[in-house]
């Protein structure tokens, strides 16, 4: 198998892991066992289990990103629908990962290498966020990149309400995009 494709294999193979059994289960020969692989093909393709992890993360980043970007590619030019189109997007994604984003994210804490790329996948998602609210804002784009931060931060506290099951994905996409549109919104005169 080429070895694009056996990575593929073995990506899958660690997500239905890490879906069936939580992060702390994956381990590199947990998944070359589970993969039919040998040891050294496992360890070949990620070396370290952060890494590994770091390349979990990366695949549901790179996933979200490009949802994103089609999504606003295809958008009015409104705030209301920006914002819409990004809180959609947002909690869809978390839907769709469900349990296995907050657990690889988790899991990658404490590792001064992983946490500095965990954190450049998180400012280009921010910065994907403050191009797209840039129109529409009347800060400058220190304090709109700010903003964006802190939006985002709000989004993970009620992904984390919803996967805890104290609210519903329906309102918490409402409630963001509410939130982005008044944090961004230019005041009326």
């Amino acid at each position: 198998m080429p070895k694009a494709e056996r990575r593929d294999q073995l990506l899958a193979v660690a997500m239905t892991i890490v879906r069936e059994e939580g992060a702390d289960a994956l381990t590199l020969g947990t998944l070359a066992t589970r993969a039919g692989v040998s040891r050294p093909i496992a360890y070949d393709h990620f070396s370290t289990r952060p890494r590994l992890l770091l390349a979990l993360f990366q695949q549901l980043e790179d996933r979200y990103i490009q949802s994103l970007r089609t999504a606003l590619a295809a958008v009015p030019g409104r705030l209301y629908s920006v914002a819409d189109v990004m809180s959609s997007a947002y909690f869809s994604c978390h839907a769709e990962m469900g349990l296995e984003g907050p657990s690889i994210s988790a899991a990658l804490k404490g590792n001064a290498e992983m946490a500095q790329r965990q954190q450049a996948m998180i400012d280009e998602y921010v910065d994907l966020m403050r191009d797209a609210l840039r129109p529409f804002a009347s800060v400058d784009d220190e304090r709109l990149r700010l903003i964006c931060t802190g939006l985002l931060g709000a989004a993970e506290a009620m992904a984390r309400e919803v996967h805890a099951g104290r609210s519903s994905k329906a309102a918490a996409t409402s409630a963001w995009s509410s939130l982005i549109v008044r944090s961004v919104a230019k005041p009326s005169s």
